[in-house]
């Protein structure tokens, strides 16, 4: 076992605050990397060290895990934590890094390998009788034969690439007739994104929720779960609202959620935190998609229902240390709902929306988490995701987690640039949603500009009016805090800390 004592986010932004936080509260120094794009960040002043690795683009950044290893070894760094995105699941990086002398905060090269791939995963976890959508074992080399098996199936069929995510590389067919038009989106789709043109086949589920189950391994072969998210709310295939628990799942099925999931880490010999992503159909039948071998966007409402720090764990485990929870002690507890608040613009096909945040006012109170990397004044990168902030709410029950978040959105104030508060409070507000009957067509089936009420009554403009008053007073009453640019911008203790 060795002990951490300085640990390198390989990241940006809220993700970067959020690990540099516990990391803090554990007594372990932390160093920030950042791009000429990020160089006035929170991240940055947060950490007790930090690097500009390079320019704005994440290709010349973000993404240098060269450049990244390098700054661990000036700076004498014991780990590094990747948060998501970027070179989370590198299995490539990981090797570097381990072969560097260097803890990797996540799981093996080996094990994040095999389940990048989806086609491995499902070879991978074949002894295991985990849950399988029908589909091709492996990838589609004879169009004749992929057709034949698809009408086996039987139509709407889904083809998916092995290396995809995010909803890349992924095309429905209804029919026999549209086959060769969407398999030759789908690889070429796949090529684009990826570098790798494998897909293979699925039979598309109807009415699908997507639910997903929290995984903890340690290297010495002990593997828990911590209960689902349910993850159905999505635009694009992209996660917008997550929960825990799902309003739908029985003690049963959660269980025999849990054990399935369980096993495809134990397929892969897997440690550190995960997800095994499964997809519900409408009679509650399970079946197992993949493997994100990193820690998820989604992670605060499994930490809220059953009290458990995921990035003090990961930081735990990555030193050789046996896992201290075992699955008996978990329980779940009340009900979390997080949003994820996007600078995009939902009466514009959810389309970004970069700018600058000219007023930003978080919502506070008991039960109300908010995990951002800006403050008022700050610009929305253009380089990267333009996720602001993720609002997490708590309570007793759903129904209570719910209403707090409703008061929360109320609350957020952001303007100078068009964000997802308005479409999650639509959310939050459906039926369909209330009630827990909804799967991840929610957007398709519910949701157009038109719901959005854009336009102020008579009473928000006055209040908007005297609160942006009241900021122009605060603001001439003392020095500004806000981020801007030019030589008036005051000196803070931060800037002592950098080295690039």
């Amino acid at each position: 076992m060795m002990t951490i004592n300085k640990i390198l986010v390989a990241n940006r932004g809220e993700i970067a605050l959020r690990v540099m936080r516990t990391a803090r509260e554990m007594g372990i120094k932390t160093v920030a990397i950042f791009s000429e794009a990020d160089r006035n960040a929170l991240h940055v002043r947060y950490a007790d060290e930090a690097v500009c690795v390079g320019p704005a683009p994440s290709s010349e950044s973000y993404l240098r895990g060269d450049a990244i290893i390098e700054v661990c070894r000036r700076l004498g760094v014991d780990a590094i934590h990747p948060g998501y995105g970027f070179l989370s699941e590198n299995a490539n990086f990981a090797r570097q890094v381990r072969e560097a002398g260097l803890l990797f905060i996540g799981p093996s090269p080996e094990s994040i390998e095999v389940m990048g791939s989806k086609l491995a995963a499902k070879a991978a976890v074949a002894d295991y009788d985990i849950p399988m959508v029908p589909g091709t074992p492996s990838a589609i080399t004879d169009r004749a034969e992929a057709k034949l098996i698809s009408a086996k199936i039987g139509y709407p069929i889904l083809i998916k690439a092995s290396a995809g995510g995010g909803g890349k590389g992924m095309r429905v067919v209804e029919s026999d007739a549209d086959f060769d038009e969407q398999m030759d989106r789908a690889v070429s789709e796949a090529i684009s994104s990826f570098g790798d043109g494998s897909v293979f086949i699925e039979k598309y589920v109807t009415s699908p929720r997507h639910v997903e189950i929290q995984v903890l391994g340690d290297q010495h072969g002990n593997i828990i779960h911590l209960f689902e998210r349910e993850c159905s709310v999505q635009r694009r295939h992209q996660k917008v609202v997550e929960e825990a628990p799902s309003a739908i799942l029985t003690p049963e099925i959660r269980e025999a959620m849990g054990q399935a999931a369980v096993g495809v880490a134990r397929a892969c010999n897997y440690y550190g935190a995960g997800t095994v992503e499964f997809i519900v159909d409408a009679n509650l039948n399970f079946y197992f998609l993949e493997m994100n071998t990193r820690l998820q966007v989604e992670h605060p409402v499994t930490e809220l229902i059953t009290g458990v720090d995921l990035v003090e764990q990961m930081i735990y485990i990555a030193e050789g240390k046996p896992l201290t929870i075992k699955q008996e002690d978990l329980q779940i507890k009340g009900h979390a709902v997080e949003i994820r608040v996007y600078a995009e613009d939902p009466a514009n096909n959810f389309l970004p929306d970069v700018g600058t945040l000219d007023t930003y006012v978080r919502p506070q109170g008991n039960g109300v988490r908010v995990d951002d990397g800006f403050e008022q004044g700050m610009a929305i990168p253009i380089y990267y995701d333009p996720m602001i902030a993720k609002l997490i709410t708590y309570g007793d029950d759903r129904a209570a987690a719910i209403q707090k978040m409703i008061r929360a959105i109320d609350e957020y104030q952001i303007s100078g640039v068009q964000t997802t508060l308005g479409f999650c409070r639509f959310v939050m507000n459906h039926d369909a949603f209330r009630s827990g009957q909804f799967d991840t067509g929610f957007v398709s089936k519910y949701f157009t500009a038109d719901v959005l009420d854009t336009k102020p009554d008579a009473e928000e403009t006055e209040l908007a009016a005297v609160f942006a008053a009241y900021l122009l007073d605060k603001q001439a009453a003392k020095p500004s805090q806000t981020q801007t640019v030019g030589p008036a911008r005051p000196k803070s203790q931060w800037r002592t800390k950098r080295l690039g």
